[in-house]
């Protein structure tokens, strides 16, 4: 295709804009805290939609609509589970997570209140941590590259390996010069450019397709079975689709959001806020991918790109039924849902190589200034490393997530979800409960046992290893003085 001036435009305006909010957010940087978790400042509707906008990557937009359109509702019940997921996180852990971080040496990164939790004087339990950060997060920024290479890709007819370096490049620009704030200011913006198209797509492929009733008879004509929730699932695959929200407890870029929160009191309402945009995107993006069988199989002239290429169903109906300065405003919201999730990836990675590793081992009595400019070091380095993992066309984007997003959620997951309800947590139990969770998911994923989606079995076998290892020691005085210090102030202010 040859490059539309309006889309063009478009895209360059939108992408000036997130580098000059990254500017402005650099005037407010002036040390480590404020680089790597914004001085813990966010008020409720920036925490809410940050931690949405950061959560909701270019899967929403591409991956999702992809499997929908291939396979019809069957393919929902990932949307079901990540709901529910979504809103225990933000019920149990956002609020605790958010006190207990704070009473436990003021911490900045998960693996720094790992540490502080559970008194580690080895820093064992801080560096093992670490690792799984890094080497899952690298497969996870990969992704957004490929997501959004595909979209350059897509739209101004580069080649794949252009797409890659002008896909990353912005994002790497503002993650680096602005760091947290920069990333959760720009999530704000991108979080409403993101809902905004996935209620209007939807609404005008039904208008173009004729109407629901129209539409519903295309997509049944195409295959009866598309609307079955049932269709060639069994009851290991639909409890595979809802384990992903059993994620959400481990991912620290969205737990970055809740330890970020100006205070437990900001938590409830931006829950509320959160969950009412996530619901709506999730019902969007399901719309987009089963109203397009619809459109692609009354015009089969153009449905060439979307068979050749699922994931790209959101692309193509965007350019097809709108006009080119709109179409370059939804697709803005592809590289919004990428840019978002990958600035925050980049920004986390950053946080463990900077102050888990370089500070706490190589440099203890750096300066912030030095520090700061460490991490935004740390942020090329680790895009990178992405870029190079992301140089296969043959990626798919939702392959790469669902691997990166089940270490996290059996790693981290019951760990975290685990050391904010349970005082009687060791140091050895978090220990056990990170290297089986990871373990578990590297095993299950390599010889790909049951068919079972390996975030489940990490999940369980790393939660019984943190109760059982528990179980043989006991928590030290000062560790149950500090647990009880921050439930009583969570239980004063929530």
């Amino acid at each position: 295709m040859s490059v539309s001036n309006p889309t063009l435009i478009t895209f360059v305006i939108y992408i000036a804009a997130m580098v000059l909010i990254g500017f402005m957010a650099y005037r407010s940087t002036n040390n480590l805290s404020d680089y790597i978790l914004g001085g813990r400042s966010l008020g409720s509707v920036v925490t809410a939609l940050s931690a949405g906008a950061s959560d909701m990557s270019g899967w929403l937009l591409m991956g999702l609509p992809g499997a929908i359109y291939m396979s019809g509702l069957s393919e929902s019940w990932i949307a079901i589970g990540l709901i529910v997921g979504a809103y225990l996180n933000w019920l149990f852990v956002a609020g605790r997570l958010r006190v207990q971080t704070e009473h436990n040496g003021d911490a900045l990164t998960l693996p720094d209140y790992f540490s502080s939790r559970f008194e580690d004087k080895s820093g064992l339990l801080r560096i093992i941590s670490a690792v799984v950060i890094l080497v899952f997060f690298t497969i996870y920024c990969a992704s957004g590259i490929v997501a959004g290479a595909r979209l350059f890709e897509s739209t101004f007819g580069m080649s794949y390996e252009t797409a890659l370096w002008a896909g990353a490049a912005a994002t790497i620009a503002y993650t680096f010069v602005g760091g947290f704030l920069a990333v959760s200011w720009t999530d704000t913006v991108q979080a409403t450019l993101m809902i905004f198209a996935l209620i209007l797509t939807p609404i005008i492929v039904l208008l173009a397709t004729g109407g629901v009733d129209t539409t519903f008879l295309a997509i049944e004509a195409k295959n009866p079975d598309n609307f079955n929730m049932l269709k060639n699932t069994s009851f290991i695959g639909i409890i595979s689709l809802m384990g992903w929200g059993l994620g959400y407890f481990g991912q620290p870029h969205i737990l970055a959001r809740f330890m970020a929160a100006d205070s437990v009191k900001s938590i409830a309402k931006a829950r509320r806020i959160s969950m009412t945009w996530m619901i709506l995107c999730l019902a969007g993006t399901v719309a987009v991918g089963f109203f397009g069988i619809a459109y692609f199989s009354a015009h089969p002239e153009v449905a060439g790109p979307v068979n050749e290429n699922h994931e790209r169903v959101f692309i193509e109906l965007a350019k097809l039924l709108f006009n080119p300065w709109i179409a370059g405003v939804l697709l803005s919201a592809i590289l919004a849902a990428v840019m978002s999730t990958l600035s925050c990836q980049l920004l986390v990675c950053s946080s463990a190589l900077t102050e888990d590793f370089y500070k706490t081992f190589l440099r203890k009595n750096a300066s912030q200034v030095e520090l700061v400019w460490v991490g935004r070091a740390m942020v090329l380095l680790v895009a990178l490393i992405a870029i190079a993992m992301a140089a296969n066309p043959d990626n798919r984007v939702l392959g790469l997530v669902s691997y990166a997003w089940a270490g996290f959620g059996a790693a981290f997951g019951p760990v975290v979800l685990i050391s904010v309800i349970w005082k009687d947590m060791t140091r050895n139990g978090a220990l056990a409960g990170i290297l089986v969770g990871a373990i578990t998911v590297i095993v299950w994923k390599h010889f790909n046992l049951l068919g079972l989606y390996e975030i489940i079995p990490g999940f369980i076998f790393a939660s019984l290893a943190i109760y059982f290892v528990s179980k043989m020691g006991a928590p030290t005085a000062g560790m149950v003085e500090r647990f009880d210090a921050a439930e009583k102030d969570y239980n004063l202010n929530k």
